[in-house]
């Protein structure tokens, strides 16, 4: 096609870099904790963030809690904070949030669970596989709790 065609640019999304950000392991009950007696409860929380670095570019954090408890009592506890940086190109200004919040927290989403899943099993415990999150649906409940913020305006 020639460089003067009016048809515009396909949105692409490069991830720059990606890397743990935090990352916290507690077994308060070890060793005793490692041979649990029943079903632990887990509970798992999941968050996203993201600023502007750079023109066009976006740090993002995914935040993956968890909490196992039996009885009451913790087995353990994790908290990561898994975060990339992104340059958005071709992406119309309007359509940017929801583009940032929902494409780079999916592509960092296998590293985070792998990383979740190595981190208990390191702790002494199964490994724990996170079930793949739907980041459309996260992204509505976000933004039916708030407005969305102009914290990604370039």
């Amino acid at each position: 096609m020639a460089e003067n065609d009016a048809t515009p640019a396909m949105p692409t999304l490069h991830v720059l870099t990606q890397y743990i950000k935090d990352l916290s392991f507690e077994n308060p009950g070890a060793p005793e904790s490692l041979a649990p007696q029943g079903q632990p409860q887990i509970g798992i929380q999941i968050g996203v963030n993201a600023r502007p670095v750079r023109e066009g570019e976006y740090e993002v954090e995914l935040k993956i809690e968890v909490k196992a408890e039996i009885q009451n009592k913790t087995l353990f506890a994790l908290e990561l904070l898994y975060a990339g940086v992104f340059r958005a190109q071709n992406v119309a200004q309007e359509t940017v949030h929801p583009f940032v919040m929902i494409e780079c927290p999916r592509m960092l989403f296998p590293f985070a669970r792998q990383i979740v899943a190595d981190t208990v099993r390191n702790g002494g415990f199964p490994p724990l596989m996170i079930d793949p999150v739907d980041f459309v649906t996260l992204y509505r409940q976000r933004m039916a709790q708030t407005q969305p913020s102009n914290v990604l305006a370039s």
